[in-house]
């Protein structure tokens, strides 16, 4: 059966448990939308500053390349009209260009037509931008640079497929500016092979992901595409093989070079998915070639937001865990007073129809538990009134059994009679037998003790030794006689009140019941450490001890082993010591074990009145104590008599 309390549990979190999942999940989604516009924007602005890089570095190099065409050293080199050729060499080498020269007024048309670059210097105007140089070109300049541009291509997923094997164009920064010196009238042209420029790219990177102001050091790449050829990049195809010669995908390359878009997205570059932004560059002539490429691994921000989705399940769990306990603490208005309703209830099934619930509100639950205390004291009433008349058929009962409460008493009186029948039996046959095996001979032993001495005179120095002996056996014998008084007038030998100490008492015990135990080959085995006092009269609790060592030696015949063990043992919080008599018999039939301290049961028929265990069970009751009778796991009775301490 579901209870009230799970019922408006699962009432109360069912839309959390439905509707929060489905927050959980549109916020989950906002906030994703959200973390990847912050690293677009975040790419974006990295992509800023390598195109403000390039920018600058096309600037400067117009700018360096305009103060050289102006200055008095460009003026005093020439010689024959044209610069000292060391000269160039010199400021190629300052200026960090790939190459420069001069043209002459005469040779700038021919250039203007294929340079625009060379064609605004031609008019007047210093002017930097990017050229794509064909091979041939790139032939005619020194250094080689034709073999430094050629690249090889390398089969790229996902790109445009091409026929081309290599990449033998280069991209330069391409710069040209008028010199007007008198009579020396031309164009100072000079340019940066960025093919293999690893310098400039690597220039980028550090610039963009190694200073701590722009973004610390994230892992990032920069790279420059001559059209869809990366033909410089610190991306890795290998640890140590940089990913020239490999190609952008279609994808990108459509929407950069193509539709002449900025790309601000992820994008797989080489082996790894980055963050990406791709920047189109357009050369002199305003087409576009190529583009400039900067990004950062995903995967550290992947796994950030796992760890934030984690994050939020966590914290959804929690709060879906907290708020059982919070909404049953918030309810308990309504909880309680059903609890005590309840309480209630099972306190009146127990029998207690006072109980009530009392006030618990003025709402509907508060009149249901004031209707419910109505019924409860009609329901007391008529307990009341069924007790009256149970009472009344008690008293018509008692007065039809005062014959039989006459005759218990009478039956009472009986069996204190017969208890004492029983004591004074027993009190006779060892007196009996104390006087027949005792008394006479010890008379007629001393008397000729006397008579020995006397006859002997000094000659009895000679067995003085057997005549103490003798003498000391007497004194043994009226130990006996003495003990078998104390057990039959303890009252008058007592020397330690209502108090006896166990261990004494049961060797004393032994030593009346001696003759009966030395008829057979009864060994006894004892365990009487000093223990404290219990409360108990010594000559009944004598009587007990001797009962029960009677009975074992009559279970076990002639031969077996009597173990008589005492120790301390407390009993419902008591303190007490235990007497446990334990024989090697033939034990207690299960079936008597419920009736052995019924009195008059017996089951040696015609040789006992079956009042001993019964008598023991009084005495020791009285005491305060318990005796209990139980069958050893190896055979044979075991008899438990516990008494408390002295107090």
């Amino acid at each position: 059966m579901i209870s009230v309390r799970l019922r408006l549990l699962i009432l109360a979190l069912a839309p959390l448990v439905l509707l929060m999942p489905l927050l959980l999940l549109l916020g989950m989604t906002r906030w994703t939308e959200d973390y990847d516009k912050v690293l677009a924007a975040n790419v974006q602005s990295d992509l800023r500053i390598a195109e403000q890089y390039l920018s600058q570095l096309m600037a400067r190099t117009g700018e360096e390349l305009s103060g050289v065409s102006g200055s008095v050293a460009f003026a005093e080199a020439f010689a024959d009209g044209v610069p000292d050729r060391q000269f160039l060499l010199n400021k190629r080498s300052e200026l960090l260009l790939d190459f420069l020269y001069y043209l002459p007024a005469s040779e700038v048309p021919d250039a203007a037509a294929d340079w625009p670059v060379i064609a605004a210097a031609g008019q007047g105007t210093t002017r930097t931008a990017i050229d794509i140089f064909p091979e041939e070109a790139l032939a005619a300049l020194p250094r080689n640079l034709a073999a430094r541009a050629r690249i090889d291509l390398i089969k790229t997923q996902a790109a445009v497929p091409t026929e081309r094997r290599v990449e033998d164009r280069g991209m330069v920064v391409h710069a040209a500016s008028p010199v007007s010196l008198p009579g020396r009238e031309g164009v100072l042209v000079g340019g940066i092979l960025l093919n293999s420029n690893l310098g400039f790219i690597d220039a980028i990177n550090a610039l963009v992901y190694l200073n701590p102001v722009t973004g610390g050091a994230r892992q990032g790449t920069a790279t420059l595409f001559l059209d869809d050829v990366r033909i410089s990049t610190n991306v890795r195809l290998f640890e140590d093989v940089r990913a020239l010669g490999t190609r952008v995908s279609a994808s990108v390359r459509q929407a950069v070079l193509g539709e002449g878009r900025t790309w601000l997205d992820r994008a797989f570059v080489v082996n790894d998915w980055y963050i990406s932004g791709y920047l189109p560059l357009t050369d002199s002539f305003g087409k576009r070639v190529g583009m400039l490429y900067v990004g950062f691994l995903e995967a550290p921000f992947a796994e950030a937001k796992r760890a934030a989705y984690l994050w939020m399940m966590a914290a959804f769990a929690a709060v879906l865990a907290l708020s059982a306990p919070v909404f049953l603490w918030m309810a308990k208005g309504i909880f309680a007073p059903l609890e005590r309703m309840t309480h209630t209830m099972r306190r009146v099934g127990r029998g207690n129809l006072s109980a009530r619930i009392g006030p618990v509100g003025l709402d509907e639950i508060g009149q249901v538990a004031a209707h419910l205390d109505g019924l409860l004291d009609q329901v007391q009433d008529r307990d009341l009134k069924l007790r009256a008349w149970a009472e009344e058929l008690e008293d018509r009962v008692d007065q039809r059994t005062a014959e039989l409460r006459e005759a218990n008493a009478k039956l009472e009186n009986t069996y204190r009679q017969l208890v004492m029948s029983e004591k004074l039996a027993s009190i006779g046959e060892i007196t009996a037998g104390v006087a027949h095996e005792i008394n006479n001979p010890m008379a007629v032993i001393q008397g000729n003790v006397e008579v020995i001495r006397m006859e002997l005179g000094e000659a009895a120095a000679q067995v003085e030794t057997e005549l103490s002996l003798i003498d000391r056996q007497i004194m043994r014998m009226e130990a006996i006689v003495g003990k078998l008084l104390k057990f039959a007038r303890p009252a008058e030998f007592s020397d330690c009140g209502e108090t006896v100490d166990l261990a004494p008492l049961v060797e004393d015990s032994l030593l009346l019941v001696e003759h009966a135990l030395s008829k057979g080959a009864i060994t006894v085995k004892t365990e009487l450490p000093a223990l404290p006092q219990v409360a108990i009269d010594a000559g009944e609790m004598q009587q007990v001890v001797i009962n029960l060592i009677l009975n074992a030696a009559q279970a076990m015949g002639e031969t077996g082993r009597l173990s008589l063990l005492l120790s301390e043992e407390a009993r419902d919080g008591l303190p007490g010591v235990a007497l446990v008599v334990r024989d090697t018999g033939p034990g207690i039939p299960p079936e008597n074990l419920p009736s052995l301290f019924d009195p008059f049961f017996t089951t040696r028929r015609g040789e006992g009145t079956g009042l001993g265990l019964s008598i023991s069970q009084s005495i020791v009751q009285r005491a305060g104590g318990l005796i209990t009778a139980a069958n050893a796991p190896d055979g044979g009775a075991v008899f438990t008599v516990w008494l408390p301490e002295a107090g």
